[in-house]
């Protein structure tokens, strides 16, 4: 099975989000400020549901909605659902009088599941002042899920080194500060001479180590991975809004290469010892001002600031969106995304819909809501009703919102939310591993069939014999997608594989070889074999600190 450049399939299948919470309100006419006229609303006599979807933050919004009373009249009850019973709890409630007006779906694929229930939002005011129109959910032109909440990744570079290497007489490049950096060659050219004069810079080097210890490497096989994924998609024209099979060809593999084999060469360790790296280590060194850069989002600042000698000033901290060299890419931005997006029931009355939009309006346009939205939920709030002071305190969120608010730039969505499958994600991470320890090409890398799995139980299964045609096979269609679905585990338990690749073919063939041509047969010899296995397993897992081991 190709593993790129034929990429498995990716299937939108609709998957909702996470929970709900009920909320009722009176519909009154909306004021210059985003507020409802109370005495209006009292005599509409509207009923308004909204269903949360996070337990751990009922609360807050139990405070929003006395608040809300206060402010407008309208009376707002807050239901919330049971940890993981979103989707079921859902459904439950949109069969019965009290279904909710206001509710959530998690992009793309929640809105194929619920399309008859969400309304056209395009009219809305709180749509209006979204300041990257393309993260909303739409389709044929309508607008069905507006995002609430962002968060944001790219480059971390710390300005105190890079303002330093600038003011370095003898520098080759041509670039003259950070601004200037809005491609790859730029990036390129600056990176690769920092690297040159790290010694002067008082650094190892230009970016953190690549941490592609197992179960550390989601930042290049789910996040890198996600810059030509979406060039991939633009350039073909994928609607991501429908539930049809897509199908990836890594058009825009060399791309990824670009910048992957730069994290590689400008770095703080040699390739060959990424394998040892864990992602607390790449940002250890980017405290410690061992290096100069780091790709990671705007959730990294805690893991910054709480490094023991941290040096990093948070005035100097800033973000330089990914850059692969696709054509123009001079006006992108971060990678900006979320799961979490509004939706109103198209079913529910016209009062119902309106008095529901006035809510999520006031919400993230009034002095009170906004302080709720950024100080007591701390979200990240992708509307122009917010200023740079008007963001969670750190100073990652604070770049987010500024690159977000950039005139001509656009943001780059997370289309890694369709990738097949976790156990796929896992296969490219060994994948990039083994080349960057030199043991696989680039071409091996883009291309991983069938052949590859047979070969690899053969090192483990001692006389194995294959009588593959590998010439025939390249001509032979295969399936474009195997796996087992494990996406609600992924969603919402928080479940990762524990094995990689290359452990899980060891298993499996050592344990499929002692069946067969060992002394499977013996009473209890198998038991003992497959209970020896078991506590390998759950010693990897203690080894890599998965949460059900603690």
């Amino acid at each position: 099975m190709k593993m790129m450049k034929k990429w498995l399939s990716l299937l939108l299948c609709g998957v909702l989000l996470l929970s709900t919470g009920g909320l009722f309100a009176a519909c009154g006419k909306q004021t210059d400020d985003g507020t409802t006229n109370a005495t209006d609303a009292a005599k509409s006599q509207v009923t308004l549901r909204y269903l949360n979807f996070k337990p751990e933050i009922a609360g807050v919004y139990e405070k929003i909605a006395k608040v809300y009373k206060e402010e407008t009249g309208v009376n707002v009850i807050v239901e919330t659902a049971a940890n993981n019973q979103y989707e079921s709890t859902l459904t439950a409630k949109m069969a019965t009088a009290e279904a909710p007006t206001l509710f959530q779906i998690n992009g793309p694929k929640g809105y194929a599941n619920w399309a008859p229930y969400c309304a056209d939002l395009s009219d809305t005011k709180l749509y209006e002042h979204l300041t990257d129109k393309s993260l909303a959910v739409t389709s044929d032109g309508k607008v069905y899920g507006i995002p609430y909440v962002v968060e944001g990744y790219g480059i971390i570079y710390n300005e105190a080194i890079t303002d330093k290497y600038f003011a370095l007489k003898d520098r080759d490049s041509k670039y003259k500060s950070m601004d200037e950096v809005r491609s790859f060659a730029a990036l390129k050219s600056v990176a690769d001479d920092m690297q040159k004069h790290k010694t002067e810079l008082g650094i190892e080097g230009v970016f953190a180590a690549t941490s592609l210890k197992s179960g550390e490497d989601w930042r290049w096989q789910t996040h890198l991975m996600n810059v030509p994924i979406y060039y991939e998609f633009k350039q073909n024209k994928v609607d991501l809004t429908t539930d049809a099979t897509k199908e990836i060809t890594f058009s825009f593999g060399d791309n990824f290469k670009n910048i992957f084999d730069l994290y590689l060469t400008d770095s703080t360790v040699e390739a060959k010892k990424c394998g040892t790296k864990t992602v607390t280590d790449s940002m250890a060194e980017f405290a410690l001002e061992k290096c100069a850069m780091v790709q990671n989002g705007n959730w990294a600042w805690e893991q910054i600031a709480g490094v023991t000698g941290n040096k990093v000033q948070a005035d100097k901290i800033k973000f330089l969106p990914i850059y692969i060299g696709a054509d123009g890419e001079e006006n992108q931005g971060l990678c900006v995304g979320t799961e979490n997006f509004y939706a109103i029931n198209a079913k529910a009355t016209e009062a119902q819909q309106k008095a529901a939009a006035d809510f999520i309006y006031w919400l993230y346009s009034s002095d009170k809501g906004k302080k709720f939205v950024t100080d007591a939920l701390g979200f990240i709030a992708p509307f122009d009703t917010f200023s740079a002071e008007d963001v969670p305190e750190d100073p990652l969120a604070v770049q987010v919102q500024l690159w977000m608010n950039k005139q001509g730039v656009y943001s780059i969505p997370w289309d890694f939310t369709v990738f097949p499958s976790q156990t796929f994600k896992q296969h490219f991470g060994s994948a990039l591993l083994s080349y960057a320890q030199g043991r696989k090409t680039w071409a091996q890398v883009q291309e991983n069939t069938v052949a590859e799995v047979v070969e690899a139980l053969a090192l483990h299964w001692p006389g194995f014999r294959s009588e593959m045609d590998k010439a025939g096979q390249a001509g032979m269609k295969e399936c474009t997608l195997l796996k087992l679905c494990c996406d609600k585990a992924l969603a919402h338990l928080g479940w990762k594989a524990t094995l990689t690749f290359e452990e899980t073919i060891r298993f499996t063939a050592e344990w499929y070889h002692r069946f067969y041509r060992g002394d499977g047969a013996k009473q209890g010899s198998m038991l003992d074999f497959s209970l020896g296995q078991i506590a390998a397993y759950v010693n990897a897992a203690e080894q890599r600190e998965q949460l059900w081991t603690k």
